[in-house]
């Protein structure tokens, strides 16, 4: 498996997103923990989870749950995998979301996270998603304040833009490791915040990387494009996907989600895809 970085750590260029083993249509508990076995038997050292991925309201945390239990049974420990986690972003069980990000909550949902992972210290600890109700620094702030107590190891924000990104960089005292934005060959309009953590040197993780990519045949010249490609090399266009955005940035490390082990064997083994130039212009426009 290859390597980037994230802060002070070297993880698997490529992720694990846990979302899908713990909402809508998720596994039985026996297929979740096969999936994240797999990923870690195929070198994967990064696993993003967050305590509003559950289905009802009595199971809050339920993925943070399922991945401490995983990696438990794997003897995977902090050292090994580095568990990122997110808060501030909300589900009351009626399959709705919505946003809390004031420090009090923020520094209360940590505790609920660490709790919960069995853990001494979060590896990464994500302000989860804005809410405009909160000024934004104060957000950041109660992130700082984690990782000044040593609750957290490193700190990042999700679903933020560049003035967001720059502020919390700002308020972190030059410590923002990571910043998770969707970005796949549906949903391009990441791009600048990926350009600008590839110019700080901070870690770009892509949620839903492979968004709409199963229909990439069906769904216009674009989505085509991918599909030609994984066609003409032998592959699946998931794999071309996740090649397409490591090919970005050094700093970026893509976090597909997954539910069944073939998923993950699939997506790891786009690390060894390297595309030609003329296959990323294809792909780019």
């Amino acid at each position: 498996m290859q390597q980037r970085t994230l802060g002070n750590r070297t993880v698997s260029a490529i992720g694990l997103g846990g979302m899908p083993m713990s909402i809508e249509g998720r596994p039985d508990e026996a297929r979740s923990i096969a999936t994240i076995h797999a990923a870690l038997d195929a070198g994967i050292t990064l696993v993003d989870t967050a305590d509003a991925y559950h289905l009802h309201p009595t199971d809050v945390g339920h993925n943070e749950l399922l991945i401490g239990k995983a990696l438990r049974l794997a003897g995977a420990g902090p050292e090994d995998v580095l568990v990122a986690t997110k808060g501030g972003h909300r589900r009351p069980g009626d399959g709705s979301w919505y946003v809390q990000g004031d420090a009090a909550y923020l520094k209360k949902a940590c505790e609920a996270s660490l709790q919960r992972l069995d853990v001494e210290a979060i590896g990464l600890y994500q302000f989860h998603r804005p809410d405009p109700s909160v000024d934004y620094a104060e957000s950041v702030g109660a992130i700082r304040d984690l990782l000044d107590e040593g609750k957290i190891l490193l700190a990042g924000i999700s679903n933020a833009n560049p003035e967001q990104i720059r502020l919390a960089q700002d308020v972190l005292g030059g410590r923002l490791a990571s910043v998770q934005n969707q970005f796949s060959p549906a949903f391009r309009s990441s791009e600048p915040e990926l350009e600008l953590c590839a110019k700080l040197g901070i870690a770009f993780l892509p949620w839903s990387p492979l968004g709409g990519i199963a229909r990439a045949a069906e769904l216009g010249s674009r989505f085509a494009a991918f599909a030609d490609v994984a066609r003409e090399r032998g592959v699946s266009p998931q794999q071309v996907a996740l090649a397409w955005s490591l090919a970005k940035a050094p700093v970026v490390v893509p976090i597909p989600g997954a539910s069944r082990p073939e998923s993950v064997l699939d997506s790891v083994q786009a690390v060894n895809l390297v595309l030609s130039e003329d296959e990323i212009a294809r792909l780019d426009r």
